[in-house]
């Protein structure tokens, strides 16, 4: 009674649940939502989404955040004290999140760069820079386009490929070393600071994405964006890839399986409601998407326009040229007119001057579809540079970032602090400040990795293999061991004592059988494709073409990606394996044990 009596907890439930929101609502929702919708059919992909958000997302939650509130616990404590045999699950968890703050502290300090440089007049991505005889623009930004050249070259001086490791980038260094100074401070006091910060970290990102709408929707070309999202396309719901990402997206944008969700319901008073919270919480993260993806095809529109009518304004001036006619003739609106009658005037001319006049398609430039890094750093940047007041709009869009990245950082962090704290013997000895210190310094020192210049393919090995089968079989084995090792009606009447009632029939069906079947049916699927892939591969910065090339992976990173699975998944079935051999011979030396 006293260690629960002197555990820490959120000064109010409010902010417990700004907490869970600045976890979950993340980079995902800005750059990965908006691109799913763009590949499933526009606003068609709510319908799987929405079905996925009732079906898997808030169960689960529920789920996490009732098992850390009942046991007071972080994740390897909550989970050994439901079976000894569980401490894998906990540990998993833990070594997953700490693969995650290893590389998701880099977006951090990729946002910091471009922050410090938003304050310049012109914006350095809006024009290509003069090469050292300033005769000329930089051959390699000719080829790409300012933005590309200014985040391939200038923020990470990439490598052709990631067999050449190259130096460290010093400038991303020290913005990487800024990053997790940032992170330490909001995290030293545990709840204390965290609770405080995620005023600042829940909120701030509504009010410029707020900003930002109010902005995009009056862009010229902004309601070709909106129309284009808006329009379902139904055939799209019969593509079985859409449901799949539409659960996955649900799971992970809600940070499931990482242990941040237990640790911070470890902090609640007992009797907090936390079904109400997970139903918050999870609809406000399904609703931010949403909003941010508004937000980000009324800029999707801008760009699109902004691009197809400079196209459309080239093929005008290569035509009045090659032909020598008045200025003004040809105009965007009679341009295919213009086309024929050429054609049909002079034929052999028009044949000569065809292989240089462009398709110009607002429907191509809108089917354009960026994920990632690629929407957040050039995208946008390329949206941005073409406002007016274009310093303004980059500081506020990166100030968002840095929210929403460090928002996670937060939970990310909580979820290798709340295990180690918990510890008797780590506690008693050593401070939670220099807990706290050791875990970003170690974090720091292997996250300069990647500010090297193939440090960005690393990133991507690390975003795309460290959690996505990991976190599958971590939640598959949590509900498993709720409602089938636990007990779920043992669960139903500790919920019921917390809450004060019982979870309803919905609660129990999705815990007992959908969700187990649908976390399966993404685990088989995602396990086929990547054997199905054969040859795993990588897409490399080519900058004499001033395009990205695919290039297949070498066997040092295959291996790497080998052990990043490993590493998380098979703790689980290890964890069970050493109880089982400790309480054998536990029961060989005295026999008592085992009666």
């Amino acid at each position: 009674m006293e260690a629960e009596k002197s555990r820490p907890l959120w000064d109010n439930p409010f902010q417990f649940v700004l907490a869970c929101i600045s976890y979950a609502v993340g980079l995902g929702n800005v750059w990965r939502f908006p691109y799913l919708c763009q590949m499933h059919g526009g606003g068609g992909f709510l319908i799987p989404y929405l079905i996925m958000l009732i079906l898997e997302g808030m169960p689960l939650l529920y789920l996490e955040l009732a098992v850390g509130q009942h046991m007071r616990q972080g994740s390897i404590g909550a989970w050994k004290a439901i079976s000894p045999y569980l401490c894998g699950v906990g540990v998993a968890s833990v070594i997953v999140s700490f693969f995650l703050s290893m590389y998701y502290n880099v977006i951090n300090a990729w946002a910091f760069w471009y922050l410090f440089h938003s304050f310049q007049d012109p914006l350095p991505w809006a024009n290509c820079p003069l090469n050292s005889n300033h005769t000329d623009y930089v051959e390699e930004c000719e080829k790409a386009t300012p933005t590309q050249y200014f985040w391939y070259r200038k923020t990470l001086n990439i490598s052709p490929s990631i067999e050449e490791n190259g130096g460290l980038q010093w400038e991303q260094a020290a913005c990487l070393i800024l990053a997790w100074l940032v992170v330490y401070l909001c995290i030293l006091r545990g709840t204390e600071h965290t609770g405080k910060v995620v005023y600042v970290t829940a909120t701030m990102p509504y009010v410029v994405l707020t900003i930002y709408l109010i902005r995009g929707l009056t862009l010229h070309g902004a309601a070709n964006g909106l129309t284009y999202m808006f329009t379902p396309k139904l055939e799209e719901l019969a593509n079985p890839k859409t449901w799949i990402n539409a659960a996955t997206q649900i799971f992970f944008s809600l940070g499931l399986g990482f242990g941040s969700l237990i640790a911070f319901a470890s902090y609640n008073e007992p009797s907090n409601n936390c079904e109400r919270h997970a139903i918050i919480v999870s609809l406000i993260n399904s609703s931010t998407s949403v909003f941010a993806s508004i937000v980000t095809f009324s800029i999707y529109g801008f760009k699109a326009t902004f691009n197809y009518e400079n196209c459309i304004k080239k093929v005008i001036l290569l035509m009045t040229n090659f032909f020598d006619l008045e200025e003004g003739l040809i105009t965007m609106e009679n341009l295919d007119d213009m086309k024929h009658f050429l054609a049909s005037a002079h034929p052999r001319e028009y044949a000569d001057l065809l292989p240089q006049i462009k398709n110009c398609s607002l429907e191509a430039e809108l089917d354009t579809a960026v994920q990632g890094t690629g929407l957040a750093f050039i995208v946008y940047s390329e949206a941005i540079k073409n406002m007016e007041v274009s310093q303004l709009y980059s500081v506020l869009y990166f100030i968002m970032l840095l929210m929403l990245g460090i928002g996670s950082m937060l939970g990310n962090t909580a979820a290798i602090l709340t295990p180690l704290t918990d510890s008797k013997f780590i506690s008693s000895h050593v401070p939670r400040e220099m807990i706290s210190g050791g875990i970003c310094i170690i974090n720091c020192f292997v996250g300069l990795l990647f500010t090297m210049q193939a440090g960005n393919y690393w990133f991507d090995i690390f975003n795309d293999y460290a959690a996505t089968l990991s976190l599958l079989l971590i939640v598959l084995v949590e509900t498993i061991a709720v409602c089938y090792v636990y007990g779920l009606r043992r669960f139903q009447k500790a919920l019921g004592a917390m809450i004060g009632h019982e979870p309803s029939w919905y609660w129990k069906i999705m815990w007992a059988f959908v969700s187990p079947v649908l976390i399966v049916s993404l685990f088989i699927f995602y396990l086929t494709d990547y054997i199905r892939t054969g040859t795993l591969r990588y897409q490399a910065w080519d900058a004499t073409e001033g395009q990205l090339v695919t290039k297949d992976y070498p066997s040092g990173a295959l291996a790497v990606i080998g052990l990043l699975v490993a590493a998380s998944t098979l703790c689980i079935p290890l964890g069970a394996i050493v109880i089982f051999i400790k309480k054998r011979h536990q029961g060989k030396s005295n026999p008592d044990v085992l009666s």
